[in-house]
C-alpha cells in the first residue's frame, strides 16, 4: 500500500506541484491515483477544477460526522481521483486538538476502508503548518516526501521536520521513510549547489537523485489548470516528474 505525504514546514517550495505532477506521472503510467488536499488553501483541487463548495465535501467530514473517505472522492478530467480542500478545513485544529486518537483518525480510515491500495496510490498535498491535518497524514504515510526549493530557508524547514519525525516516531514506534527532493534546481547556481551539499551532508541516501529544475512551464501550468504533462509534456519539469517517480519505484517507495 503506498502512501505519500508531501510536507514541508515551509510554503512556496513545490508541495503542491510535486503532489499534483507526482500524480500525473502514475496516470502516464495507467494507474488511476489518489489525492487528497489536507491544505486549506485549497490550490490541489482548484487547479484540477475540482474544488469543494463546503467544509462537508473534504477531510473534514471524516472528523465531524464519520464520513467514509470513498465517499468524498470525485474524479478530476486529468485522471486523479481527488478528495477536495475547503477554508474550513482549517478549523480542525481548534476543533478536535492533537490528542491521539484525532491525528490517527485519517490512518484508521484509510485503513478501514482499504482505501487505495497498490493499484491506486494516494498522495497527499500538506499544509505548511504542523497541525492536525499534516500530523494525520504522518501518521498515516508509507512515505514522506519534503521539497526543498533550493535555498537556505527551504533546508531550514527540512531541517524541524526532520526533529519533528524523530520525536513523532517515539509514538509511532516506526520510523517513517522519508525522501527531500530538491526543487526549483538550477545547477548553475551557487546557491543551489551549496543546498544540494548541505542537504546530502545533514539527510544522506534519503536525498533524491532526482532534481525538479527550474522550469518556466511548471510555473505555467497551474495557471492554466493542467498538470505538467497536460501543458508541456515534453518539457524539463514532465522529464523531471517521470523521473521522480521512476526512482520512488525503482527503491519499493512506490508500488509497481
Amino acid at each position: 500500500m503506498t502512501i505519500i505525504a508531501v510536507f514541508n514546514q515551509k510554503g512556496g517550495v513545490g508541495k503542491t506541484t510535486t503532489t499534483l505532477n507526482l500524480a500525473a506521472a502514475l496516470v502516464r503510467r495507467g494507474i488511476n491515483p489518489y489525492a487528497i488536499d489536507l491544505d486549506p488553501q485549497a490550490q490541489l483541487g482548484t487547479t484540477i477544477g475540482v474544488t469543494a463548495k463546503k467544509g462537508d465535501e473534504t477531510v473534514l467530514s471524516l472528523f465531524q460526522n464519520n464520513r467514509r473517505l470513498n465517499e468524498l472522492v470525485r474524479e478530476s478530467p486529468s485522471g486523479i481521483k481527488v478528495i477536495p480542500s475547503h477554508i474550513e478545513l482549517s478549523k480542525v485544529d481548534a476543533l478536535y486538538g492533537k490528542g491521539y486518537n484525532i491525528v490517527n483518525r485519517l490512518n484508521i480510515a484509510l485503513r478501514e476502508e482499504k482505501f487505495g491500495g497498490k493499484e491506486a496510490p494516494l498522495i497527499m498535498d500538506c499544509s505548511p503548518l504542523l497541525g492536525v491535518l499534516s500530523l494525520n497524514a504522518l501518521f498515516a504515510c508509507t512515505c514522506l516526501i519534503v521539497p526543498m526549493s533550493a535555498d537556505h530557508l527551504s533546508i531550514k524547514g527540512a531541517i524541524q521536520i526532520e526533529k519533528t519525525l524523530k520525536a513523532l516516531e517515539q509514538v509511532l514506534k516506526r520510523r517513517v521513510q522519508r525522501r527531500y527532493l530538491l526543487t526549483r534546481f538550477d545547477a548553475r547556481r551557487r546557491m543551489a549547489r551549496d543546498v544540494l551539499q548541505l542537504a546530502e551532508e545533514r539527510f544522506g541516501g534519503e536525498v533524491c537523485r532526482t532534481r525538479i529544475s527550474e522550469n518556466v512551464s511548471l510555473a505555467e501550468s497551474p495557471s492554466a489548470n493542467k498538470t505538467i504533462f497536460e501543458y508541456s509534456p515534453s518539457s524539463r519539469g514532465a522529464r523531471d516528474y517521470e523521473e521522480l517517480l521512476e526512482e520512488l519505484m525503482s527503491e519499493g517507495l512506490v508500488d509497481n
